[in-house]
Order: structure tokens, then C-alpha cells, then sequence
């Protein structure tokens, strides 16, 4: 492994785990949260976290994979490995977004407001772009598509933060309770065609 690729690796584990150790954050205060406020919407968003985290549970484990091993073939097998994990928390976050989001609408399910809530979807609004940014240009850097996966996984949590935040402020302020479902919707046309693309570079192979 040579000495840039090396470094990269080691910023990519380090990313990873401040994901993990804010997607334990994010899952733990949304659903206890949702559950003081009886806001199925917080509870889904926790539900979100957690798919999150198994994803990045998977590139954790390829990078320090990577980083352990001189093998090649084995990084390879570990990306290829990744890479499905990445599709399918993928594929369960379209199912997440749509199941939420039609279930809201024909339920008229209004958010509630919580004082944690907005706290931890504001926070996310903030974080996980950052955490995106710096998976795609690691990501860029050592041709994987598991972590360039992932980072759709955390743009993914920001916009689902976002909507999450102006559903119970807009609720709130105005009674718009349909608002966040409307958004999730909308954003579901690009999410399903990164799936489909995930999906496709996993059954390509890696190119690592």
C-alpha cells in the first residue's frame, strides 16, 4: 500500500468512526425522544440512524481491513463485501422513506413538537454533510465505491434531518403536518437512483 493511499485509508477509518459514534447519538436521542413526544416521525428518523450505522459499520470494517492487511485480494473482497452491504442499506432506506412518508399522508400523522427533537435534526442538518463530504473525496481518492456509497447514506440522513426539522417547526408554526411527507417523496426519485447505481457497482465487482 502505498504511503497516499495509506493516509487516506487512515482518514476514512477515522470519518467511520465519528459516523458510528454520532449515528449511536442521533438513533438513541430521536427514538427516545419520539417515544416522550408520541412522534412516529422522530421514531422513523431513529429508524433511519440505525440503518445508517450498520452502514457504516460495513466501511469500518473494509478500511481497517485494508489497513491491516498487505493483501490485495483481500481489500478487494472486503470492498466488494462492503459494497453490498452499502446497496442494501440503501434499498431499506427507500423502503424506510417511502413507508414513512405515504403512512404520514394517509394517517394525516401530525409531528409533534419536541424540544430534542428539533435539538438533534438540527444537528444532523450540520454534521452529516460534512461527514458526506469527506467520504466522497476519500472515496475519490482510493476508487471505492462502498464509501462513495456510504456518503449517499449520509447525504441521505442530512435531507431526511431537514425534512424531519421543517415538518415539526412548519407544523408548529403553521399547521403544514403534510409537509416533511411531500419532501421525503419528492427526494425519493433521486435516492432510488442511487440505489439502483449501488446496486449495479455491486454486481460489477469492485474496481479497487
Amino acid at each position: 500500500m502505498d504511503s497516499t493511499r495509506d493516509h487516506q485509508i487512515r482518514l476514512g477509518i477515522k470519518v467511520e468512526i465519528l459516523s458510528i459514534l454520532w449515528m449511536v447519538i442521533e438513533m438513541g436521542i430521536s427514538i427516545g425522544a419520539g417515544i416522550a413526544a408520541k412522534s412516529i416521525l422522530l421514531i422513523a428518523f431513529g429508524v433511519d440512524s440505525l440503518i445508517e450505522l450498520i452502514s457504516a459499520g460495513f466501511l469500518l470494517w473494509r478500511l481497517r481491513l485494508e489497513s491491516q492487511q498487505k493483501n490485495s485480494s483481500q481489500g478487494m473482497d472486503a470492498e466488494h463485501k462492503a459494497t453490498w452491504g452499502v446497496a442494501i442499506s440503501l434499498g431499506l432506506l427507500c423502503v424506510y422513506v417511502l413507508v414513512t412518508a405515504v403512512y404520514g399522508l394517509l394517517t394525516r400523522s401530525k409531528p409533534e413538537i419536541s424540544i430534542l427533537g428539533i435539538g438533534i435534526s438540527s444537528a444532523a442538518v450540520l454534521i452529516m454533510p460534512l461527514l458526506a463530504i469527506s467520504k466522497r473525496r476519500i472515496s475519490n481518492q482510493i476508487h471505492s465505491d462502498a464509501l462513495a456509497g456510504d456518503a449517499v447514506n449520509s447525504i441521505t440522513c442530512a435531507y431526511m434531518a431537514g425534512t424531519v426539522l421543517t415538518g415539526l417547526l412548519l407544523n408548529f408554526l403553521l399547521g403544514w403536518w403534510w409537509i416533511e411527507d411531500i419532501a421525503a417523496l419528492v427526494f425519493l426519485i433521486w435516492l432510488v437512483r442511487e440505489t439502483w447505481e449501488a446496486f449495479e457497482e455491486a454486481q460489477n465487482g469492485p474496481d479497487a
